[in-house]
């Protein structure tokens, strides 16, 4: 476990911020007194931050990602899925990024940054538990294993909630990052390079792709890293054209074909879309699926007096029902948890961060090294140009 450095600048820092885990390929970020930030009275916080961003001025640009809390996101320059924020990362001007996002979102940032430029991120702690179900230790055993059968012509696709140590892999071993919105134009590219796609991490995600695409799910096997073969046979392996890395999305995993029926029982009429992260099940009893911007653009462009069940992260759902009260617009689960890792970034670590900046103080600095970054840049370029 890292330790992070406290900075000697008596206006900020007081005791250290306790020490955060980093993924292996992140320097440790440069802590402050975050304590006497949990102090700030609410009512005070809307005007320091814009103080301390107007103080800034064009030197930073602020990225929120859709699941942020409304206190945080309507700071952000940027709102988005994390295909959008991407474009918006690779596009931006200012000296400092921050990204009010979690953790991969704002490794990917910094490997798409100019060199001028830095990533923040306003809580080291906001991190991906999907994400965490790849390593990249288990992901090159796996390719080790898959590469001992013989020439499978296998070509890794993996999703932006993963590693920089992954998303490097990928690209070193000719493959692509991809988002829910374009999981489809990656996975039709990759299908006209080789006979088979591994994909990382979710296999949720990865399956409903596959089989909107017209994939059978008898030629698609998930891989468990835990067992031998992922827990198949050289023969399944052999036979399958997609290989499922087994991780999920903590959020979306929870939505049942239980709530479906739910809803539709206790709404009727009402239309239920579901994120793509979703079980399969979930999706294929749903009326539509739609990535995180396909969800906004389907409820934005229906007709006053829709309804719609929603299978996906509660920030977002809460926010479409105030920005189209014409619409009834509720959570597929009423009880559904929201991203948890994503909800640590507060409107006190917002300014503690802005507030460092405008002192000369860059604090928890995203850094990934330059050999990831290299191939990782590979992988997400080749997103980029599939959009």
């Amino acid at each position: 476990m890292s330790t992070l450095i406290s900075i000697t600048n008596p206006s900020l820092i007081g005791a250290a911020q306790p020490a955060t885990l980093h993924a292996p390929e992140i320097e440790p970020g440069v802590g402050c007194d975050f304590d006497s930030y949990l102090l700030v009275p609410d009512d005070s916080l809307d005007e320091r931050i814009a103080s301390a961003k107007a103080r800034l001025g064009k030197d930073v640009v602020i990225l929120g990602h859709h699941y942020q809390r409304d206190e945080v996101v309507k700071f952000a320059d940027f709102r988005g899925d994390s295909l959008k924020l991407a474009h918006d990362a690779a596009e931006a001007a200012g000296r400092y990024i921050v990204f009010c996002g979690v953790h991969f979102m704002a490794e990917s940032a910094d490997i798409l940054r100019r060199e001028h430029q830095a990533v923040i991120l306003p809580d080291l702690s906001a991190g991906c538990s999907m994400a965490d179900m790849a390593d990249i230790g288990q992901v090159e055993t796996c390719w080790s294993e898959l590469s001992s059968l013989g020439d499978l012509k296998i070509i890794p696709i993996t999703y932006m909630n993963s590693t920089a140590a992954i998303k490097s892999f990928t690209g070193e071993h000719g493959g692509a990052v991809c988002t829910s919105s374009n999981a489809s134009n990656v996975m039709r590219w990759a299908f006209e390079r080789g006979e088979k796609v591994l994909f990382l991490p979710d296999e949720h995600l990865g399956r409903n792709t596959a089989f909107r695409m017209g994939i059978p799910l008898d030629e698609m096997i998930v891989w468990d890293p835990y067992q031998d073969l992922g827990g198949n046979s050289s023969e399944a392996v052999g036979a399958a054209r997609v290989i499922l890395w087994k991780g999920y999305c903590s959020v979306h995993q929870r939505f049942t074909p239980q709530h479906v029926e739910r809803v539709r029982r206790e709404h009727p009429g009402i239309r239920v879309i579901a994120h793509p992260e979703c079980r399969f099940e979930v999706t294929q009893a749903a009326d539509q699926i739609g990535s995180t911007e396909g969800i906004i653009k389907a409820i934005s462009g229906s007709p006053a007096g829709s309804q719609w069940a929603v299978g996906t992260e509660i920030h977002l759902v809460n926010r479409l029902g105030k920005q189209f009260p014409q619409h009834k617009i509720i959570s597929l689960d009423s009880s559904v948890c929201v991203c948890t890792t994503m909800f640590r970034i507060t409107p006190q670590h917002l300014l503690w961060a802005l507030d460092n900046l405008a002192a000369g103080n860059v604090v928890n600095r995203i850094s990934v090294d330059e050999r990831t970054r290299h191939f990782a840049r590979v992988a997400l370029d080749r997103m980029l140009s599939l959009r």
